[in-house]
Formats: structure tokens, C-alpha cells, sequence
């Protein structure tokens, strides 16, 4: 009996230690250069995401943004992207000539963010000062298909501009045309990024520079809802003493369908429970409130969000 018993106690022993261990998933956010918003605004995320999910790995990966990033995110290639929102609309209805060859319908909706603004700078003593002024100018665009490059593209033609206009046109991340700028290898960049860009903000300490405005008529000729009249707040970057018209466009947090509903649900309590981390990693989030979550989103929401916004009372029963 007792040697029944050892060998019984010996396979739930063995049973035991061949129980599969809770196997570990992966989140890759998918966000943007380093010298841009989305960049720091993905380590908070990773931050609270590590904290909030047990036996998850978390990782930030550093890209073109929106458009590679809603790219990579169908292709199953990461699990969170940040993305400007007209990239994501002409994302879902398969945009060809904005850089997606069918319709992204695996992205679904987490919630959204803070708000780029496009911001054309020129040096201050370029003479530059009105859109019609960068006529036959050298211009830095962004990377080939990014967010930041569809925005060039649509404010320019609705102030009556093409690329063919311009004497040169580079197609670099906010950091490099910050530096061709300084150094006079540029004459204009437009960057679409969050107010105080590290980028804008370094170039203003280096050199004078000025803030081309963006008139609202310009905007609603761009026949796109997300382009929003706005400004550059005066004293933004230095020796900017007056609000400067512009456009902006919110900024959204997505992911795709296949991750679980439980997962995406801690992704989204998570992130609003710590805001304040999101703000310490970049000031941009200061304006990512819960009651605009959902506001423009122009995909549908993942299930999990949507149960976290019914949760709080966003959606209603």
C-alpha cells in the first residue's frame, strides 16, 4: 500500500511540474521618430502597460508613423499604434495613393489621444512669412507617406501649391530637417507633431525662427473633417509673442481585432488611470481627457475599450 502510495504521490508530482507555465504575450507600440511626440508618449504607455499586465512584454518601436505604423499593424507586425486620424479614415477605405494597397480592416479603435498641429517654420530671416512666400523654396516634408507628409501634401494643395513648386522637396524625420534648417540646407519644414515638438523647441533655442500661418480658408478648402482650424498658442517656442493660425488633427491609439477583448480592456483602464505618466513622459498628453475618448474615432472601437468607456459611463447601456 505504502509503495502504491509513493508511486502515486510521484505522477501528480510529475503532473505538477509539467502543468504549461501561463505563457507570456507581447505588445510592440508602434509610434514614430524619436525627436517627435509619439515616440515619448509610447515609453509612458510601455510603462503602465508593463505594470498593469502581468506576464506581457512590452516593447516601443521607433517609425515613419501613422502610415507604416497602421501598415505593420495589419500585417500583425505590432499590437498598439499611434496614428494621426486622417491616416487612419483613408486606412480603413484603402487609400492607395496615401500608401495602403486594401483596406485595413483588422484595426479597430482604443481611444483618442492628443492633437498634432501642423507647424511650418522657416528661419527668421528668410523672408518668408505667407504660405505663397515658400513658392520656389527648399522644403523638408517628412518621411515619404507619414502622417506628417499627407498633411503637407493636402494643406499645400488647398493654398494652390504641388511639390513641382518647390525647388527642392526632402523627405525627412523632425530631428534632420530641424538640423538641414539650422544650418541653411533647408528653407522650411513643416512638421505635424504635438505643440512644443522637441524638435521646434531645440531649433527655437538655436536659431530666430517664424511660424507661417495656416488661414482657416486654407483649411476648408482641404475638404477633410479632420483638419480642424486652430493656432500655435503665443510663447510656445521662443521669441513667438503672437498665437499663430493653423490647422490641427487628433491623434488616435489603436490596435487590432485578434487581441483579447480582457487585454485591450486593461490597455485602455490602465492608460487612464495613469495620465500622469503619459504627461510626464511628454506634455502633448496634458490634453488627453476620458469625456473625448471616443469622439471622431473613425474606425469602430475594440470590443475591450468599448467595455471599459461602458464601465465609466461614456457609452451608455
Amino acid at each position: 500500500m505504502r509503495h502504491l502510495r509513493g508511486k502515486w504521490f510521484l505522477a501528480a508530482l510529475l503532473a505538477l511540474t509539467t502543468l504549461p507555465a501561463s505563457a507570456e504575450q507581447f505588445i510592440n507600440i508602434l509610434t514614430g521618430g524619436t525627436s517627435g511626440v509619439y515616440y515619448p508618449l509610447g515609453i509612458g504607455l510601455s510603462n503602465i502597460w508593463s505594470k498593469a499586465l502581468p506576464n506581457t512584454k512590452v516593447s516601443v518601436q521607433a517609425t515613419k508613423a501613422s502610415v507604416e505604423n497602421l501598415n505593420l499593424l495589419e500585417a500583425g507586425r505590432g499590437e498598439a499604434a499611434i496614428t494621426l486620424g486622417d491616416a487612419l479614415s483613408q486606412a480603413w477605405e484603402g487609400n492607395k495613393d496615401a500608401g495602403y494597397a486594401k483596406p485595413l480592416r483588422k484595426l479597430r479603435g482604443i481611444s483618442a489621444l492628443h492633437a498634432n498641429y501642423v507647424q511650418i517654420v522657416a528661419r527668421a530671416d528668410s523672408g518668408i512669412r505667407t504660405l505663397a512666400d515658400i513658392k520656389g523654396k527648399r522644403v523638408s516634408v517628412g518621411a515619404a507617406k507619414s502622417g506628417t507628409e499627407l498633411n503637407a501634401r493636402a494643406v499645400f494643395a488647398a493654398a494652390g501649391l504641388k511639390y513641382s513648386d518647390f525647388s527642392k522637396v526632402e523627405y525627412l524625420p523632425y530631428e534632420q530637417s530641424a538640423q538641414l534648417l539650422q544650418n541653411k540646407q533647408v528653407d522650411v519644414t513643416l512638421q505635424s507633431a504635438g505643440l512644443g515638438s522637441p524638435a521646434l523647441r531645440d531649433l527655437s533655442n538655436s536659431v530666430d525662427i517664424v511660424i507661417i500661418p495656416i488661414p482657416a480658408d486654407v483649411i476648408a478648402k482641404i475638404g477633410d473633417k479632420a483638419y480642424i482650424a486652430s493656432k500655435v498658442p503665443a510663447n510656445t517656442y521662443k521669441d513667438q509673442p503672437k498665437d499663430v493660425p493653423t490647422a490641427k488633427i487628433e491623434n488616435y491609439l489603436v490596435t487590432r481585432a485578434d487581441l483579447s477583448t480582457d487585454t485591450v480592456y486593461q490597455m485602455t483602464k490602465s492608460m487612464y488611470a495613469h495620465l500622469d505618466e503619459l504627461v510626464a513622459a511628454h506634455a502633448a498628453a496634458k490634453s488627453i481627457k476620458l469625456q473625448d475618448a471616443i469622439g471622431g474615432m473613425p474606425i469602430p472601437l475594440h470590443p475591450g475599450a468599448e467595455k471599459y468607456y461602458r464601465e465609466v459611463g461614456l457609452i451608455k447601456k
